[in-house]
């Protein structure tokens, strides 16, 4: 019988901001570690939001992690590690792609944890890519803040145009999809 806390491959945590994706991976990482498995958890060197040297979900959980620029230095961590954690997977380039299958084909558990849209609505840089190559796929939702329904959407509050706009709730507002296209049709 196959032990489901080492369960090899890919899997990805998606959904908007505020939905909690990085107290998901959190979690499966605290399970991998209370099973005695080695593990390793990574951000882009970009997300300084909270702390530089821990990812921290909006409920202030953290571990310790490892920021790094490229997705390429992962490979030199991973040694004796048996399940690497990425967090803010939409910031990587798409080598984090390659990375992560060569991670996977050597028998390892990889989770990623991302969102899966922008703040426009369309799909977020690499993170198609890692959720079709993904063996397992957990897509979380926030809480509408207009109307309170489930939300699927991170909309962003201010006028700036560029994608990567690292930000918390002064910037960002989870929104379900009918405020996310009144809001969107009210700013265009």
């Amino acid at each position: 019988m196959q032990n489901n806390i080492n369960v090899n491959g890919i899997e990805v945590v998606c959904g908007s901001m505020f939905s909690g994706k990085t107290e998901e991976l959190l979690k499966r990482l605290s399970r991998a570690q209370l099973a005695k498995l080695n593990v390793v958890v990574f951000k882009p060197i970009i997300d300084s939001r909270y702390d530089k040297n821990n990812i921290v979900s909006h409920n202030k959980n953290k571990m310790n992690c490892i920021a790094i620029q490229n997705a390429d230095e992962i490979l030199s961590y991973i040694k004796n590690i048996d399940v690497i954690g990425i967090d803010e997977a939409q910031f990587f380039d798409v080598n984090l792609i390659n990375v992560c299958n060569m991670i996977a084909n050597k028998g390892k558990r990889v989770i990623i944890a991302g969102l899966d849209m922008d703040f426009l609505g369309a799909p977020f840089g690499i993170m198609p890519t890692l959720l079709a190559i993904a063996e397992r796929i957990t897509k979380l939702n926030a809480i509408c803040f207009e109307c309170g329904d489930l939300a699927n959407y991170s909309f962003r509050k201010n006028k700036k145009k560029n994608l990567i706009e690292i930000g918390d709730t002064k910037e960002y507002q989870a929104l379900c999809r009918l405020c996310f296209q009144k809001k969107i049709s009210k700013n265009a």
